[in-house]
């Protein structure tokens, strides 16, 4: 298993109404992964959903933020979709685990 050190993007979100979302949502997947220093993504979605995205380091993170595609999602997002949200930027120091 490999180890090393990432750059994540961990987005939390609450109350998200459909209308497009969906599409948006995989849009942005589409769209992240052409982006240089993308390395993967995970999301869940129950009550409450999150999305990790994993990116090379600080400036493929910047580089994504300000991507005017992704900018647009965002304004709808808040503009549409989301009663709250919370962003983080953090490293991966170590990831492990046994596969299923």
């Amino acid at each position: 298993m490999e180890s090393r050190r990432v750059d994540n993007g961990t987005f939390l979100q609450g109350g998200v109404e459909d209308e497009g979302y969906g599409d948006t949502a995989t849009r942005m997947v589409e769209l992240a992964k052409e982006q240089p220093g993308f390395l993967g993504i995970e999301s869940a979605r129950e009550e409450v959903g999150i999305t990790v995205s994993y990116w090379a380091d600080l400036a493929a993170i910047k580089s994504w933020k300000a991507n005017m595609e992704h900018l647009a999602a965002q304004k709808l997002g808040r503009e549409k979709w989301y009663a709250a949200f919370k962003l983080r930027i953090a490293k991966v120091e170590r990831d492990y685990g046994m596969h299923i």
